[in-house]
């Protein structure tokens, strides 16, 4: 199985924690070159040292995904800098939106939620697609929800931005699969992360129950019984990426130890 990537440019968002992070580090060690991006300068220096380094050429870009004025910006400083520079490998990943439901949700909401997902997927998609054209090799990664395949309750906004998100990546997949570049989505079920913890801990607030109480509540709803690992979502996006899963186009895949209550 050809799972180098070696000689490969991934550009890899939402990088200095959690599933962006975890994707970053394994695209590293199958040998991609990568660029972090996220909006603190800080935490990317840090990750930076943190890459697994055989020889390979990582970078960063500074950019804030509440502006997609600013990700747009940023891209076109990179490009003027780096002229001759080709991204074969995209991972699409920005925090979810806040919790809520959806009756209660203010447009603004959706228009924020809409803006930091498909707005600046769209942006980093069509700044990496020509290149990818031009090489004959892309792979478009966006890490979004199983919401897409069953809604989640209490993510009004959510459910909405991440289903609008899928449908837009499998059409993108339908219109460049010719080129040799795919366009797949990564559907992190529970995973041990940052967000998971702070929705654990306010929803044990909410329900007055200790944190231990709806950790097991939430784990009983999982065939495998615990939450995922960061590290097991960015196994799943370097597969993608890989020679090996080029012709795996427009898909949803979950990785949720089994969650999800539908095919």
């Amino acid at each position: 199985m050809n799972l180098n990537l070696k000689g490969k440019n991934a550009l890899v968002c939402g990088s200095t924690q959690g599933l962006g992070k975890a994707a970053a580090v394994e695209l590293a060690h199958l040998g991609a070159n990568i660029i972090l991006m996220a909006r603190s300068h800080t935490a990317l220096e840090q990750t930076l040292k943190e890459l697994p380094n055989q020889g390979q050429e990582h970078g960063t870009i500074v950019a804030d995904f509440s502006s997609p004025e600013e990700v747009q910006k940023q891209l076109h400083l990179f490009s003027a800098t780096h002229p001759n520079f080709t991204f074969h490998i995209l991972v699409n990943n920005t925090g979810g939106p806040p919790g809520g439901l959806i009756t209660e949700a203010k447009i603004e909401e959706f228009e924020r939620a809409f803006a930091m997902h498909l707005k600046n997927n769209h942006l980093l998609a069509t700044f990496v697609m020509e290149g990818m054209k031009s090489c004959g090799y892309g792979r478009i990664i966006n890490i979004i929800s199983t919401s897409v395949k069953q809604p989640l309750h209490g993510l009004g906004v959510s459910n909405t931005i991440r289903g609008a998100v899928a449908s837009w990546a499998k059409t993108m997949a339908n219109e460049l699969g010719k080129y040799g570049i795919t366009v797949n989505n990564v559907l992190p079920g529970a995973t041990a992360t940052a967000r998971l913890q702070s929705i654990i801990e306010s929803k044990a607030k909410k329900e007055s129950k200790t944190i231990e109480v709806v950790e097991a509540s939430m784990k009983s709803s999982i065939p495998a019984a615990r939450f995922g690992k960061a590290e097991e979502i960015g196994a799943a996006v370097a597969f993608l990426a890989s020679p090996a899963a080029g012709y795996i186009n427009g898909i949803n895949l979950p990785v949720d130890g089994g969650r999800t209550g539908c095919l």
